[in-house]
């Protein structure tokens, strides 16, 4: 049987970008992204600090746009943390963070949370991610699992379940005709408090725990991890493995871990940059930064590291591995970051 393990400490990975004063205004980039009325980022000599929690899935983005935006804006301090979607939602909406880094939209919880607090946020769609189902490389018994399938594995009606061929029942019984090895099933995925784990009971398991009277939630049996590097350790760590983590996880450690096609319905798919972008994979989910918009009106530094974030900064999506959004998405951002619109358009 799986070990049921605690959720581990999110990880802190945290960037002080503290330079020399800035001599001379920035001028716009060149970056076939930047949006002309926003001048390709960064405002002129700003200076103060921002702080940023939340996904540690968007956390690499943002990392890298602070470290970019460091060149044109040093005297602004930008601190960048990843304990995942949850707790950077619960910080953002204490008023305890200026900008919050999301792998889903906000639930109604954090919004009633924000509500109560008087914080007005805005949601910027900055990207697109899909998450990877991974097993080992050995494992080539499974090349494709069916949302039946990933319900069986490790919904909420699989506890206990300490074998692949443990789910074949289960998953029969759900309409699948995959073919499950007989070989143990050690499973590392991430935790509660991640956005990569709400996005994937969301997509994969909360239809088919609706239709049986279940909660939707995974089984509470596994590794559960808040950093996704643990969770590519625990798949290499054996050759039956089994879990998820964001895309661009997956395809940085490309041959250590193998990623599962999956069918959602209309056929076997792989997870790539293109079948990811047109929406043909079937677990793939955007990404957000939400801005808390009294402290951006009141700290010029916020508005300015938002304007460089779409503008020369958007091209960090796709260096850090992440889908970038097409022109017509990205200006939609963009409008809504102008106008300064609040609330939810996603969640």
């Amino acid at each position: 049987m799986p070990h049921v393990v605690r959720h581990s400490p999110a990880r802190l990975l945290v960037i002080v970008l503290t330079l020399a004063v800035l001599t001379v205004a920035c001028g716009g980039g060149d970056s076939p992204n930047a949006d002309p009325a926003i001048g390709g980022g960064g405002g002129e000599g700003a200076q103060g600090d921002i702080s940023i929690s939340g996904s540690s899935t968007v956390e690499p983005i943002t990392i890298r746009v602070a470290e970019l935006f460091a060149d044109v804006e040093p005297s602004v301090n930008v601190d960048v943390d990843g304990p995942g979607t949850g707790d950077g939602f619960e910080l953002f909406c204490r008023g305890d963070t200026d900008i919050a880094n999301a792998s889903r939209p906000i639930r109604p919880d954090e919004i009633e949370a924000c509500e109560a607090a008087g914080i007005e946020f805005v949601e910027l769609k900055v990207g697109i991610d899909g998450l990877a189902v991974l097993t080992h490389p050995a494992n080539d018994a499974v090349e494709c699992l069916t949302f039946e399938d990933l319900y069986a594995l490790v919904g909420p009606e699989s506890q206990g379940f300490s074998n692949w061929s443990d789910a074949q029942p289960l998953a029969r019984e759900l309409g699948s005709d995959t073919e499950l090895p007989d070989a143990p099933l050690n499973i590392t995925a991430p935790g509660e408090e991640s956005g990569t784990y709400d996005s994937f009971v969301e997509i994969a398991l909360e239809d088919i725990a609706g239709e049986r009277g279940q909660e939707p939630m995974t089984r509470p049996d596994y590794s559960s991890q808040g950093d996704d590097n643990q969770i590519i350790a625990g798949i290499t760590g054996t050759d039956s493995s089994f879990g998820w983590v964001g895309y661009a996880f997956a395809a940085e450690n490309e041959g250590s871990v193998k990623a599962l096609e999956v069918d959602g319905g209309d056929g076997c798919v792989a997870p790539t940059e293109e079948t990811i972008a047109d929406g043909s994979y079937p677990l793939s989910r955007p990404l957000f930064i939400y801005v808390n918009l009294e402290r951006a009106e009141a700290n010029p530094a916020i508005p300015a590291f938002v304007d460089f974030y779409l503008g020369d900064g958007i091209e960090a999506v796709a260096e850090v591995g992440y889908v970038a959004l097409e022109d017509g998405e990205l200006q939609e951002t963009i409008d809504v970051w102008e106008t300064r619109e609040t609330g939810t358009r996603q969640g």
